[in-house]
C-alpha cells in the first residue's frame, strides 16, 4: 500500500492505493493504527479478486458470510474507522459490480485487491468511540 497525506487541517486527509493481494480490513486498520487515527471517514473505488460480504442476522446477532469469489468492480465502498477497545476498526459496506453487470452488496468482512484500491481517508478531530448494545449485540458508534 501507498499512502500519502494531501490535507493536514482542519482534519488530515490521506490519498491511499492499496496494491494486488492487500486484504483491505488489516491494511486499512494497520494504517489508522500507525497514523494514530480514532475517528475517520472514508471511500474508495477500485477492484478485488475475493470478498466476504456480511449480512446481519438480526435473530442471530451475528454476519451471515457471503462469499464472492472472482473478479469484481468496486462501485462503492463507504465506512468509517472508529476506536474499539482502544484500537482502530472498520466498518464498511461495499457495492460489487459483477461481469454481468448485476452488483452484489453487504458489510465489507474481508477482501482482496486486484488490481488496486483507491481510498481518501479524512480523519476529524473528534474522537468516535465504539459501544457494544447488548440489544444488537454490535459494536456501535456510541455518544460520550
Amino acid at each position: 500500500m501507498h499512502a500519502q497525506q494531501i490535507n493536514d487541517a482542519p482534519e488530515r486527509t490521506f490519498a491511499l492505493v492499496l496494491d494486488p493481494r492487500d486484504e483491505v480490513v488489516a491494511e486499512l486498520e494497520r494504517f489508522a493504527a500507525a497514523e494514530g487515527l480514532a475517528a475517520s471517514r472514508l471511500t474508495a473505488i477500485g477492484a478485488f479478486e475475493r470478498v466476504t460480504l456480511g449480512y446481519f442476522d438480526w435473530e442471530r446477532k451475528d454476519y451471515l458470510r457471503i462469499p464472492v469469489d472472482g473478479q469484481v468492480e468496486v462501485l462503492s465502498l463507504v465506512g468509517d474507522i472508529a476506536l474499539l477497545d482502544g484500537r482502530p476498526k472498520l466498518h464498511a459496506h461495499v457495492v460489487l459490480g459483477l461481469r454481468d453487470g448485476s452488483t452484489r452488496g453487504g458489510h465489507l468482512l474481508s477482501a482482496d485487491v486486484r488490481p488496486t484500491l483507491e481510498v481518501v481517508l479524512t480523519d476529524s478531530p473528534a474522537h468516535l468511540r465504539r459501544v457494544y448494545d447488548p440489544a444488537s449485540g454490535l459494536a456501535l458508534i456510541g455518544k460520550r
